[in-house]
């Protein structure tokens, strides 16, 4: 990509999207086609088609996709899988009929079995079953992997994939029916503080493994791919590093600064019980996380407690 390429970032007001819309601006590109939701309803195939015939744009960002926790994925299962299928569809297809130069679909960890070996490997995919609450989302997500494979294999085109750990940070979503482990957890623990109360709920028992990526790294992460891959193999994106849900919530508490205690309720789902990718191949690549744990989850919290009024709570 030069400055001047027009580049289309499809989900531009979500936590990926957002994040980089930043990256780019901050790097100097500054062409860029943002339209909302509102604007533009990405499962209407022929008013996606329409927005690609009009805008022409050089590149495509795919991180517009239906997402949620847990909770929300073993609820609106129907929705999860046809909304996200619709939408990938449409940009894949749309971005092939237009002549888009190069295309970086975003996939999800969740698309490896739920008892993969670790650390996974991209060669693990379809090797077993997957976890059964959030399915429907693994399955639109390896069918836009593999769309954008055989795409390639079939027309010549460059469209790529990227598979990332499980993200947070600036602009996430914290409403407790419906968002991820870790905003979840900080807005608890925020209302916990402020309330004063005894003690906070987490769910589960606390020992999943889990790798979290701040998204500001994913968004430089995947400027990097657009540059710099053109395998037609999907490619890992994390930090390489685990951490307990447990050991989570207490850095959480700390960063937060909430005094009271934890409650773990065993009578809740833990999902996978581990959970951490095999990123050599993108390290092999030249590119690797560089925010912290707790340094992502302290400038995450500095962002929240600022736009407290405005979050998605």
């Amino acid at each position: 990509m030069d400055t001047q390429s027009k580049i289309y970032v499809a989900g531009s007001r979500g936590l990926v999207g957002s994040a980089l819309v930043r990256a780019l601006s901050r790097q100097g590109y500054e062409n860029l086609v943002l339209p909302s939701s509102q604007a533009l309803d990405l499962r209407n195939q022929a008013a996606v088609d329409e927005f690609f015939a009009q805008e022409k744009p050089d590149y495509v960002f795919l991180a517009a996709a239906k997402v949620g926790g847990i909770q929300a994925n073993n609820t609106y299962r129907a929705e999860f899988l046809y909304d996200n299928l619709m939408i990938e569809a449409n940009i894949i297809h749309s971005a092939y009929r237009h002549g888009v130069t190069k295309l970086l679909f975003l996939g999800s960890s969740c698309i490896y079995p739920k008892l993969c070996p670790q650390p996974m490997q991209e060669d693990y995919l379809l090797t077993g079953f997957l976890e059964p609450t959030n399915e429907p989302y693994a399955i639109a997500k390896i069918a836009g992997l593999k769309l954008c494979e055989n795409y390639c294999r079939q027309y010549g085109v460059s469209f790529i994939s990227a598979m990332p750990t499980n993200l947070y940070g600036i602009n996430d979503n914290f409403n407790l029916a419906n968002s991820h482990v870790l905003p979840a957890l900080m807005r608890k623990f925020h209302a916990a503080k402020v309330n004063d109360d005894p003690t906070v709920t987490v769910w589960g028992t606390g020992t999943p493994l889990r790798e979290f990526l701040y998204v500001d790294d994913l968004a430089d992460a995947l400027i990097f791919l657009m540059n710099t891959y053109n395998r037609v193999e999907f490619v890992n994106v994390g930090t390489g590093q685990e951490v307990s849900i447990k050991e989570l919530a207490l850095t959480i508490k700390a960063v937060v600064g909430y005094e009271g205690e934890l409650v773990f309720d065993t009578t809740k789902p833990d999902g996978t019980p581990r959970k951490l990718l095999d990123v050599s191949r993108l390290t092999a690549a030249g590119w690797q996380a560089k925010t912290s744990l707790k340094q992502g989850i302290e400038q995450t919290y500095s962002w929240f407690v600022q736009n407290y009024d405005t979050i998605r709570a």
